[in-house]
C-alpha cells in the first residue's frame, strides 16, 4: 500500500508518518507541504492512498480532490470536525481523522484500510483500451487507469495469473492473460513470438538464431511463430 502525506504543518506530517509505521503493509513514499506539489507527483507516480489535510494554502484538500481524475483512496486529516458529512459524498474517501489523531483512532482507520484494499485485491484487474489517434492503452490497476502508449511498450510477458508489461521506463504487473491483452493490441506493432511473450517487433534491435533482442532483453522465438515474425519484418 503506497501512500503519501499532504499537510502544510510539518508537525502534523510527522505524526501521521509515525502512525503509518505501525501498519506493516504501508509504504510511505513521499510527503508534501502543499497540494500542488502532491498533484504533480501523483501524475507520474503510482499512489494507493493519500493522507490529505483539508485546509491548506494555494490549493485546499477539497480543491485537490476535485482536480484529480481517478484519485487513489484518501484519508482526510483535519482539525475541522464539521466537514465529515460533505467529505463522505466522495466514494474514494475511506476515513475522516480529526486532529490531534490518537493512536487508537488511527488503528481503527488502519482496519478500514485493510478491509478496503483487501476487497480491491480480490477484484480482477481488467485491461481496457481506448482506440484513438494517439494509440493509447489503459491498464486498470487498483481502480486507477494508467495510460501507456503502444509505441512505448517493448514486450509483454506471461507470469502465471499475471502479465508484466515492460515499457521504456518501467514494468507494470497486471492480473490478466496474454490472450486477453493480445486482442487489444494493434497487429501493425505487436506479435506473439512465444507462448509466454508478445513483443513490439518495431523495437527489435537484433535477431540471432531463435531469439530477438529488445532493449537489453533477450526473448525466445518459438519455431511455429518464427515464419510470421520474418514475414512481418519483410525478411522472407
Amino acid at each position: 500500500m503506497r501512500c503519501i502525506i499532504v499537510d502544510d504543518e510539518a508537525s502534523a506530517r510527522a505524526i501521521v508518518e509515525e502512525l503509518c509505521k505501525t501498519i506493516p503493509d504501508m509504504e510511505l513514499v513521499a510527503e508534501f507541504p502543499n497540494a500542488l506539489e502532491a498533484l504533480k507527483f501523483i501524475k507520474h507516480t503510482q499512489v494507493d492512498l493519500i493522507f490529505l489535510d483539508i485546509h491548506m494554502p494555494k490549493l485546499s484538500g477539497i480543491d485537490f480532490i476535485e482536480t484529480v481524475s481517478n484519485p487513489p483512496k484518501i484519508v482526510l486529516t483535519t482539525s475541522d470536525k464539521d466537514f465529515a458529512i460533505e467529505a463522505y459524498q466522495y466514494e474514494f474517501i475511506v476515513d475522516y481523522l480529526v486532529k490531534p489523531i490518537s493512536s487508537e483512532r488511527f488503528q481503527k482507520c488502519a482496519s478500514k484500510l485493510e478491509n478496503t484494499f483487501g476487497e480491491i485485491s480480490q477484484e480482477q484487474t481488467e485491461i481496457n483500451t481506448v482506440q484513438n489517434e494517439d494509440e493509447d492503452l489503459y491498464i486498470n490497476i487498483d481502480r486507477r487507469l494508467i495510460k501507456l502508449k503502444f509505441k512505448d511498450i517493448l514486450l509483454i510477458e506471461a507470469k502465471g495469473d499475471y502479465i508484466e508489461i515492460q515499457t521504456q521506463i518501467k514494468r507494470y504487473r497486471v492480473h490478466s492473460t496474454l490472450k486477453k491483452i493480445k486482442e487489444k493490441l494493434p497487429e501493425c506493432r505487436f506479435l506473439q513470438i512465444h507462448r509466454s511473450f508478445i513483443i513490439n517487433f518495431t523495437q527489435i534491435i537484433d535477431i540471432q538464431d531463435n531469439s530477438v533482442l529488445i532493449e537489453r532483453s533477450v526473448i525466445p522465438i518459438s519455431r511455429s511463430n518464427r515464419p510470421e515474425l520474418m514475414q512481418r519484418l519483410n525478411l522472407l
